[in-house]
């Protein structure tokens, strides 16, 4: 997999995960930094191969990074042995299906409590849970009490004692504060707020008279200069906002997909497979694809709309735009992230942005010069 030497949340939690006793870890790093990697060597390190039935899971927020983290952990587990199951669309009821043999379970919380109501997945020799972008899976508007439910049912049948790990880039403090109550006798790795922009995603405001520039922005300097540097995925902030922008840039004849969550499942696994192939080159989605998709191709990204919080529409979620702007930059390679501007609204929730992250977010001068975009482009590495 050509990997040389390991990262530096690599080096760190490694050890404390494959070291017994194995305790509790939460583990917070940057975007690209290679978690994935953490987790699933210690899912595959702690099974044994020789015993069919579950005994290492994984929860995701989405079913695409379910099947994302299970390419990876097929990909590391190739010559062990050890299969998986991973949320997929099954037509068949459950109850015709027979019960989960594989060793490691990669799934929603919703296919989890599915197949576990159903007696279909054995607990009680798990070994290791996981939580993938554990942030988002125990915040309250998110996951937290089907986690919660999941946790204490593997906890209590689970006969050697599990060992829980909580990954995410980001950890708010409210969430900060609940997860060291979850995880009490267990090792803590947080990285201080104003560490977490990240360094080699240089990141641009562009300030667009109204809605129609931000679209000509999008068609003469990112289709433009995008397909120079690689690919490129622009958040929106609804399933309208998708649907529209895709609508308009196709009529003009500008090659795009669009991905959200109320397509059909099939739909979306052939859409982001076509640009996990390079198929497709510009991908618009929502907040979706906003955390844990890796794509390393991807060098752009253009936030449409910023993003904001679904009760407090005029404050904006600053760790949905850190984990936007990590959609590029994985792994140490170079990106770039442009932020559309073009309301009073727009500004002010960039300027809390960057009084959070105490970060200056450079303006490209002006939103129809070429020159403009090329410059910031080249300052990026990416030219």
């Amino acid at each position: 997999m050509r990997f040389q030497s390991p990262s530096k949340i690599q080096a760190i939690s490694l050890p404390m995960i494959l070291t017994p006793p194995y305790k509790d870890l939460v583990a917070q790093a940057h975007n690209g930094s290679g978690k994935t990697t953490c987790f699933v060597l210690g899912m595959l390190s702690r099974v044994d191969p020789n015993k069919k039935l579950p005994q290492a899971m994984c929860i995701c927020p989405t079913r695409e990074l379910a099947h994302q983290n299970q390419t990876v952990l097929l990909k590391m587990g190739k010559f062990t042995g050890i299969t998986s199951f991973a949320d997929s669309a099954n037509y068949v009821p459950i109850s015709k299906l027979p019960p989960v043999t594989d060793q490691v379970v990669i799934g929603t919380p919703g296919t989890i409590k599915k197949w576990t109501s159903a007696r279909k997945l054995s607990t009680r020799e798990m070994k290791i849970l996981v939580f993938d972008e554990a942030d988002h899976m125990l915040a309250e508007d998110g996951f937290r009490d089907d986690s919660l439910r999941i946790m204490k049912e593997i906890q209590s049948s689970s006969t050697l004692g599990c060992q829980v790990l909580l990954f995410s880039a980001t950890f708010n403090d409210v969430v900060k504060a609940f997860v060291s109550r979850v995880v009490k006798d267990g090792n803590q790795i947080f990285v201080k707020k104003e560490e977490l922009t990240l360094d080699k995603v240089k990141q641009y405001k562009v300030n667009c008279p109204d809605e129609l520039a931000k679209i000509e922005v999008i068609k003469d300097k990112i289709f433009e200069f995008g397909q120079k540097v690689g690919q490129t995925i622009i958040f929106v902030q609804t399933r309208n906002s998708a649907r529209m922008l895709h609508q308009t840039l196709s009529k003009d004849g500008y090659e795009c997909t669009a991905v959200q969550g109320a397509l059909k499942q099939e739909d979306r696994d052939k859409i982001i497979k076509e640009f996990k192939d390079g198929i497709t080159k510009v991908l618009i989605t929502t907040d979706l694809l906003a955390r844990g998709f890796d794509q390393s191709q991807v060098n752009l990204v253009i936030n449409f709309d910023l993003p904001v919080k679904h009760d407090f529409p005029s404050e904006p979620d600053h760790e949905v735009y850190l984990h936007r702007i990590g959609r590029t930059g994985r792994f140490g390679r170079k990106g770039a992230a442009f932020n559309l501007l073009c309301s009073d609204r727009d500004r002010m929730l960039v300027q809390k942005i960057e009084r959070h992250f105490n970060h200056i977010i450079p303006e490209v001068e002006d939103w129809q010069s070429d020159e403009a975009f090329e410059k910031a482009l080249k300052d990026a590495g990416l030219l």
